[in-house]
């Protein structure tokens, strides 16, 4: 089985920390609903990317 290169996973790593950082960005300077803004980090950062994706569909007040 062959390993795979670093290089190929940084792209993908790049992006998963950027939309983990954005959506803490969000939590932080934003109204939240149904969950507490800790429990909503937390989920986004152990989901990724689902749980970025609830939290914008579901966690997001209207602004």
């Amino acid at each position: 089985m062959e390993q795979i290169p670093i290089a190929a996973l940084l792209p993908v790593l790049v992006l998963a920390l950027g939309w983990v950082g954005w959506c803490w960005w969000d939590i932080a300077h934003g109204p939240v609903r149904g969950l507490p803004k800790w429990a909503w980090a937390l989920v986004c950062l152990l989901s990724i990317p689902v749980g970025g994706l609830v939290y914008l569909f579901t966690g997001r007040k209207d602004r």
